[in-house]
């Protein structure tokens, strides 16, 4: 037999897996509160936004035709934009949802903090960056139809102020987003250059 194949242990019997595990105990526990809280928060923003998201892709701006039940002002283009920027803001809020929920009721063992926490957590920030995104442009496509003509170009900057929020979050979270791709795309851990005596 190949020598890899046998199990090395130490002078206390332990494997380098057991060692790990040991003594990243207090990490483990540190890391899966805040995946706790973090998925909390996010899966109650992502209720919110499946709420109104639900509420806005079933409403009709205009209102139906009382004869056929066509939208009336489906011959506009702000309409199919709002209609497609509704129901993307659902699907991925339910997305994120379903994303952040699979997190909360994961078991945390260290084996899951290697691959599937993090890019479950990475799927969900970015299902919910998404919706957010979604939502808003939703919330200033169906605005548009509320004002007139002459108002409606003095509106555009605002439209444009509220895209601030959204890139801010972004940017925020910029730092996460690269840590969780590092964390799916490399080995974890990472070799270190360290000795450590045990």
């Amino acid at each position: 037999m190949p020598p890899q194949f046998f199990p090395r242990y130490n002078n206390r019997h332990e494997t380098a897996k057991e060692v790990f595990i040991t003594t990243h105990k207090e990490l483990t526990k540190e890391g899966g509160k805040w995946l706790t809280k973090t998925s909390e928060s996010c899966s109650v923003v992502a209720a919110l936004i499946a709420t109104v998201a639900f509420t806005t892709s079933t409403s009709i701006p205009g209102g139906p035709d009382q004869n056929t039940g066509i939208p009336l002002l489906q011959s506009e283009r702000r309409f199919d934009a709002f209609a497609i920027s509704s129901l993307v803001a659902l699907c991925f809020s339910i997305t994120s949802l379903v994303f952040f929920l699979s997190i909360l009721t994961s078991r945390y063992h260290e084996k899951d903090f290697a691959m599937d926490l993090p890019r479950k957590l990475l799927l969900g920030l970015m299902s919910l960056f998404a919706s957010i995104a979604s939502i808003l442009a939703s919330f200033c496509y169906g605005h548009s139809f509320i004002l007139s003509p002459k108002l409606r170009h003095a509106a555009y900057p605002i439209y444009v102020t509220l895209c601030f929020p959204v890139t801010y979050f972004a940017l925020a979270q910029l730092s996460l987003y690269f840590d969780l791709v590092w964390a799916i795309i490399k080995k974890v851990p990472q070799r270190s250059n360290k000795a450590f005596a045990y």
